[in-house]
């Protein structure tokens, strides 16, 4: 048995802001086995994430960031992480007809060799599949560790998080009012500013693109400064954070998307701050977290059933809508987790 199989193709390496036109769509034939003796599962992909950590496999390899975000190759499928059935298995630990979340190629099926730490079986589907591909996926795994692994919060300090109405940014603003924490978030227009305050429960939040002094804005929102900021954005917004922290801060360095569609990407000032305040600043993958899963599971699903979590997705659907969704992620399109719907099954 074989099925057609869409496809969608980076072009050729990116330059600049990414655009639809970077991109392409084939479709090929895909058989439904695997090869006798391997550990391939072949998969039905049924939703798949948009991150801004993909802009950085667009452009050509680069050995600074090549063990992390191996580049995509031209003319070929591009990939990340993805919500998938499995339509035929050689891997002992999956069978056909089970779930799984990982990373897949953006196309309709793909064939996979299941890797610790790479690929997920999906044990509870009393949620929606989708949030595999955000609040119960890497995304969601993303902000725990870096609030409670990197922050090492405590009760009653103040947290500033940057682009809060996003797939990380929106579950770190309800993680640090769980932990009794005063929250505040930007983000770039009044609807996500709003729902920061009216849906994630943000004690204040504010649109920075009407800021003319970012500084004074943050001065303005946290006048006995600022313990903990979970970044993701990086450029002029960090240098105005370095002068509003205090001492002992932390940053957790989670994306700098204002950084990743610039061919010379800006200077950090402010810098002596870390001296003087005692901050500590770190950046941090989640691979290197991923073995913590089951202990996120433990946390977060009983947080989801009793309503303490709200999370919000902006979906598109069909894959020939695939470009379109991610590229949106780099002009402040998407309103919550963007997420391509292939196949709803």
């Amino acid at each position: 048995m074989t099925a057609t199989n869409k496809q969608v193709i980076l072009k050729d390496y990116v330059s600049g802001f990414p655009k639809e036109s970077n991109f392409d769509f084939k479709t090929n034939t895909v058989e439904f086995k695997v090869p006798g003796g391997s550990n391939s599962v072949l998969v039905k992909n049924l939703y798949l994430s948009c991150d801004p950590y993909m802009r950085i496999r667009m452009g050509k390899p680069d050995p600074s960031t090549a063990a992390l975000a191996q580049a995509y190759a031209p003319g070929q499928p591009i990939f990340g992480y993805g919500v998938s059935r499995v339509i035929e298995s050689g891997h002992p630990d999956y069978k056909k007809g089970d779930l799984l979340w990982g990373i897949v190629g953006w196309e309709e099926y793909s064939v996979i060799t299941p890797m610790t730490h790479m690929h997920f079986k999906i044990q509870h589907t009393d949620v929606p599949l989708s949030y595999y591909a955000g609040l119960l996926g890497m995304p969601g795994m993303t902000a725990y560790a870096g609030f409670y692994e990197v922050c090492s919060p405590k009760k009653g300090e103040t947290v500033y998080v940057s682009a809060a109405s996003g797939a990380v940014g929106q579950l770190v603003g309800q993680f640090a009012k769980m932990m009794g924490c005063y929250v505040v978030g930007s983000a770039g227009t009044k609807e996500k500013v709003d729902l920061l305050k009216t849906k994630f429960g943000f004690d204040d939040a504010f649109n920075y693109k009407e800021e003319p002094d970012l500084t004074a804005a943050l001065k303005r929102c946290f006048p006995k400064g600022i313990d903990i900021y979970f970044e993701n954005v990086g450029g002029k917004m960090l240098d105005a954070v370095l002068l509003n922290m205090n001492p002992l801060g932390r940053i957790a360095v989670c994306g700098m998307i204002s950084q990743y569609n610039l061919e010379n990407q800006e200077g950090v000032h402010n810098l002596s701050n870390i001296i003087y305040k005692r901050i500590r600043i770190q950046g941090f993958v989640v691979l290197d977290f991923y073995d913590k899963y089951s202990k996120f599971l433990e946390f977060v699903l009983p947080c989801i059933k009793e309503g303490k979590i709200t999370y919000v997705e902006d979906v598109a659907d069909g894959l020939e809508k695939a470009p379109e969704a991610l590229v949106g992620l780099f002009h402040g399109k998407n309103v919550g987790k963007q997420v391509v719907v292939i196949a709803r099954e």
